[in-house]
């Protein structure tokens, strides 16, 4: 029983991840229409602003310490960082700590910008192309932005850590009843989870309950009345496109304490999630949410030493398998409209 618990948990953290870039796709697609196969690469440049703030933190000056001497009797020089001398040692050493959560606010304004450079400079005169024109350009994309974080970074992962008041394991199986150390658990995943959760609630309260959301998805539904209404539509839509980045940007952030930055993360979750839009239903957000959750937990049991004993391999299938199953049955998805995918 306590294998069960444990592989949900560790669905519920790869369906977040796969939900949240899904949601992001999902209202690209719904709004104008464009298979972004560069969503992934917004993923992975929301982890390189972690990584980036990490690093603007720690920049460091060369300070005397009089308390120290060197071997030759001087003041010896120590290395301190900008923000310590600003702020004071405890201070500056929380800001360091905490860099992660604070790339939040850094990254916000980098993404929606990414994200309004992408869809003017290069996605609007894709609009009426086929889907495989689009395909091609935002893959082109994608291979594009990751060859330059590589230059920029490296090829191989950067790890970046969570704040210390989260790292380490919590004990959840005593939380529920279990024996002790039955059920360890990382803390930083269970906030991960958490902060999927806010970040898909507040996508959905802003469509719901604002007057931008309210017509954003009338333009989804029928986008020549609503223009017709005199209503700029294109710009509300370029609008959601730099939302829908900043969500694919912040899902990138607080996953870098979980998987370490690398070039090729956004590659890596790029095709699960269209297969998580797919299974959802092409258009349908809370398709997105649902399938996204559904194939992460799927996944993680199927990791189990003793499923894999009777399937070897299907761990890594087994997301591919439930979506062929799926779309031979439902061609349009889970909670996808009637007629889409279906012609």
């Amino acid at each position: 029983m306590d294998q069960i618990i444990l592989q949900f948990l560790n669905g519920l953290d790869k369906g977040s991840a796969y939900a949240l870039i899904a949601l992001g796709l999902t209202l690209i697609f719904g709004t104008l229409g464009v298979v972004n196969f560069a969503h992934g690469a917004l993923f992975m440049i929301g982890a390189f602003c972690a990584v980036t703030l990490q690093r603007i933190l720690n920049l460091s000056t060369i300070v005397e310490d009089p308390t120290k001497t060197d071997f030759l009797g001087n003041p010896a020089k120590i290395s301190t960082p900008y923000v310590e001398s600003w702020f004071g040692p405890e201070v500056g050493a929380t800001l360091i700590d905490w860099s992660v959560p604070l790339a939040i606010l850094f990254a916000i304004p980098i993404m929606v910008a990414i994200g309004f450079i992408m869809e003017r400079g290069l996605i609007k005169h894709f609009y009426k192309r086929p889907h495989a024109d689009q395909i091609l350009v935002t893959f082109g994309l994608a291979i594009v932005l990751q060859e330059v974080i590589k230059a920029f970074y490296g090829a191989n992962p950067i790890p970046t850590g969570a704040p210390e008041a989260f790292r380490g394991s919590f004990d959840f199986g005593v939380l529920i009843g279990f024996d002790p150390n039955a059920i360890i658990y990382p803390y930083w995943r269970m906030v991960y989870f958490a902060f999927a959760a806010v970040i898909i609630g507040a996508v959905f309260a802003f469509l719901q309950f604002t007057t931008f959301g309210m017509v954003v998805r009338a333009g989804m539904a029928d986008r020549e009345t609503v223009g017709l209404l005199g209503i700029n539509i294109d710009r509300r839509f370029t609008i959601m496109f730099g939302i829908a980045a900043a969500v694919a940007g912040l899902a990138g952030v607080m996953y870098a304490p979980i998987n370490s930055p690398n070039y090729h993360m956004g590659m890596d979750f790029l095709v699960l999630s269209f297969v998580v839009v797919v299974v959802g239903g092409m258009g349908s957000l809370p398709g997105a949410v649902l399938a996204g959750f559904l194939l992460g937990i799927l996944e993680a049991f199927a990791s189990m030493n003793q499923v894999k004993a009777i399937v070897p391999g299907i761990d890594q299938i087994i997301i591919y398998v439930v979506a062929i199953i799926i779309i031979l049955a439902r061609p349009r998805g889970l909670m996808g409209r009637r007629g889409v995918m279906e012609e």
